[in-house]
């Protein structure tokens, strides 16, 4: 029988977590990976599990509710602050979405929804301003969102969608500012009486891409449950994001930090430039006019793909970096490759159902080197990614403070 430490390094690369709450299991898993085998492996060796998760988590101290006296905010935000003072009046951090809704819709339901989750949420009533020169939150005990109704009926059938998609780009551009805020707006295009475009966009330092899920599956149960006469399901949130600031500044210090830090530093000591070829220089100064190329992938390489990723025990995100590394690997020359990625950086139950800022940046670093096969690559970066995943508490911001490499 395999080790406890290699039945969840088997689980973690399929992408499946693992949590130890009291005497029961928790398994988090993408649709289709828990097969009825896999369930019955858990249940057989629930117990080692839940002892072993118990014994080897880094949490010390309890993550509770604390006093709103003063706020200080959590290591993510005050990156962003930071950047926020450097380029103020900047949409670089908006956190756009576009939601078609197609039927009836009851406009004072969407509106009620929408109150009712900023309610739950006080990442969604947060400014944040200097006190005594340190940036803190200020989260407001009450906040009356609003719902506009942009009406685009008058407007030619032939340009309704034209004009709609201009609109959308110009609220994803809108500014925020930090101070003042609500850090949210909503905004409803009418195309049709039965036709609408939903227009969110929240500020980055108060949610982040997993938020915005949070945010549509709390809508979508909140107005079901408005427009029946029904009370809605949601459960309770056991903390708020402001919680998470306070406990992140005391856990992450001394001994922990240290260990965080040691990993990091081990792993990314002397990190080579990448000298990718490019078709012309970089600016002097950064335009942020950057652009997105969506890539089609053919249903066939998919599943192929997905196939020899079960069979060599990796996530699909591990696959696709070992092809991406192997892809900057020939356009280079170079075999020692770092790459960012950022991760959810939600491994605790508590954080799974809040809106806020918790997604952090990790340092990917793979050695290609002695003419690898790219089973055996898989092999090695897996290694890196589950590291880092075990290390992912220590936000990026302290890892540059600390290793303070060339910035480009």
């Amino acid at each position: 029988m395999v080790t406890v430490v290699e039945f969840l390094t088997y689980l973690r690369g399929l992408d499946v977590q693992v949590l130890a709450q009291g005497n029961r299991l928790r398994c988090n898993a993408p649709e289709g990976v828990l097969t009825p085998e896999l369930q019955a492996q858990l249940a057989e060796r629930k117990a080692e599990l839940i002892s072993f998760l118990h014994q080897t988590s880094p949490v010390s101290i309890p993550l509770r509710p604390i006093a709103r006296d003063r706020v200080p905010l959590s290591f993510a935000q005050q990156r962003l602050w930071f950047l926020n003072q450097l380029a103020p009046e900047n949409s670089f951090y908006n956190v756009p979405a576009a939601v078609r809704l197609s039927g009836q819709l009851n406009l004072l339901a969407l509106e009620q929804a929408f109150n009712e989750i900023v309610r739950r949420h006080e990442a969604l009533r947060t400014t944040f301003v200097n006190v005594e020169g340190q940036p803190t939150q200020v989260i407001a005990p009450q906040l009356d969102l609003s719902l506009p109704v942009v009406d685009l009926q008058a407007v030619p059938v032939t340009e309704r969608e034209a004009i709609a998609q201009q609109l959308v780009t110009e609220e994803a551009r809108r500014c925020f500012v930090l101070t003042v805020g609500p850090l949210l707006r909503v905004k409803l295009l009418k195309l049709h009486e039965t036709d609408y475009i939903l227009l969110l966009s929240l500020h980055h330092i108060i949610s982040d891409g997993w938020s915005m899920g949070v945010l549509i599956r709390e809508l979508g149960a909140l107005y079901t449950a408005s427009i029946q006469g029904q009370p809605a399901s949601l459960p309770q949130l056991p903390i708020q994001y402001a919680d998470f600031a306070h406990w992140q500044r005391e856990w992450l210090q001394g001994e922990v930090l240290e260990s965080q830090l040691a990993y990091w530093r081990q792993q990314l000591g002397d990190v080579p430039i990448l000298n990718l070829p490019s078709d012309r220089p970089r600016p002097p100064v950064q335009t942020y006019r950057g652009a997105t190329q969506p890539i089609e992938l053919p249903q066939g390489l998919t599943q192929a793909i997905e196939v020899l990723s079960h069979q060599a025990g990796v996530s699909l995100f591990m696959m696709l970096l070992a092809a991406f590394q192997t892809l900057l690997y020939r356009y280079t020359g170079q075999t020692d490759i770092a790459v960012g990625s950022p991760i959810a950086n939600r491994n605790r139950s508590e954080l799974e159902g809040l809106i806020g800022f918790f997604v952090n940046s990790l340092v990917l670093r793979t050695d290609l080197s002695g003419n690898l096969t790219f089973r055996e690559l898989l092999s090695r970066v897996r290694e890196v990614a589950l590291g880092a995943y075990a290390h992912q508490d220590l936000p990026f911001e302290k890892l540059v403070e600390e290793l303070q490499p060339t910035r480009d």
